[in-house]
């Protein structure tokens, strides 16, 4: 119903309204402010600042949300954060309203949308050149994709590339050299990736997934040389046999070291981590075989500030590896065994 004119609400100017608008925390209120006259819809719709679409595999459902997301992104002209997940059919011709957002847009998520190349991501960042996170799990980019992202995205802070299998070396070099801000880099599964492409990246880097990718020992201290590492993931039974942790012992900031699955890993390397990483938290060694009664007692020793340990089905652990650290982490609250 449309509030008469009469009304006093009616000569609120717009800035009112919209800071109106921002407080209501519920969707149901939200919708009734923007039913309430056109004017209020209109404040609505240039007051939403995130768009979330989760496509369902029903196909009325796929089918309409298709056809109504160039109409949504004109809808809301000022949205700062868009997600779209499991879109399988979103092809690159969609980005041509996305992009109108322009420096408004500050994170776009693309989960699974797998149709996306590297045309549709350059009409976006081009013209999106604001954004600071990222999101392109298991979309269809190469390394062309990403050289255009570090050209256009200065401001990126997160990037997540998690199975696009089409990545090198050379696209990570790209990013890691052009996006000085690069705080959350997640690259899993990508295996075409060895780790010499973060060679030289900014110390601005804290958090690096790399579960599953094909790290060289050339690659690990690459990763690990520039020293801002807080958060590694490196979990992955291929890489393992070459694993080197004299690398990892360069991230002396390191608080998580997720190493499950590395069943080469040696109590010479779990030695040298011990002693190189004071800051370590949470340290996960789940299924690494090797690691026997010496290497737990090095733990015991150096990890002060350990708090939390997975050693998940390791074959060597014992009686001694167990009192080793009980009684030398005097922080350990949670062990999973």
């Amino acid at each position: 119903m449309d509030l008469n004119m009469s009304s006093p609400h009616t000569n609120l100017p717009d800035d009112c309204l919209m800071n109106i608008f921002q407080k209501l925390r519920s969707s149901d209120d939200r919708n009734t402010f923007g039913l309430t006259c056109r004017r209020w819809f209109h404040i609505r719709n240039i007051s939403r600042r995130s768009l979330v679409l989760h496509f369902s595999y029903d196909t009325i459902t796929y089918q309409t949300c298709l056809i109504h997301l160039p109409t949504l992104l004109n809808r809301f002209p000022f949205l700062s954060s868009v997600t779209i997940a499991g879109c399988t059919e979103l092809s690159d011709s969609a980005f041509a309203e996305l992009k109108n957002l322009g420096a408004n847009l500050l994170s776009l998520s693309l989960h699974c949308c797998s149709n996306i190349t590297d045309d549709g991501l350059a009409l976006v960042v081009m013209q999106c050149s604001h954004l600071q996170s990222l999101t392109l799990y298991r979309c269809t980019i190469t390394d062309t994709g990403l050289a255009t992202v570090a050209d256009s995205c200065k401001s990126l802070g997160s990037l997540n590339i998690s199975y696009c299998v089409n990545i090198t070396d050379h696209g990570i070099a790209a990013v890691s050299s052009g996006c000085l801000l690069l705080n959350v880099l997640v690259m899993s599964f990508c295996r075409g990736i060895s780790g010499t492409g973060l060679r030289g990246c900014s110390k601005s880097i804290e958090y690096l997934e790399a579960e599953c990718c094909m790290f060289t020992t050339e690659g690990l201290s690459a990763s690990v040389r520039a020293g801002g590492l807080k958060y590694l993931n490196l979990s992955s039974p291929r890489c393992s046999a070459k694993f080197d942790g004299t690398a990892i012992g360069l991230a002396v900031r390191l608080q998580f070291l997720n190493l499950r699955l590395c069943r080469f890993l040696s109590n010479d390397s779990v030695a040298v981590i011990a002693r190189s990483c004071p800051l370590l938290e949470e340290w996960s060694l789940a299924v690494c075989h090797e690691v026997d009664a010496e290497g737990w007692e090095t733990i015991g020793l150096n990890c002060f500030s350990l708090k939390i340990l997975h050693v998940n089905r390791c074959r060597n652990l014992c009686d001694r590896g167990l009192h080793s650290l009980r009684d030398g982490c005097p922080r350990l609250q949670v062990l999973h065994t």
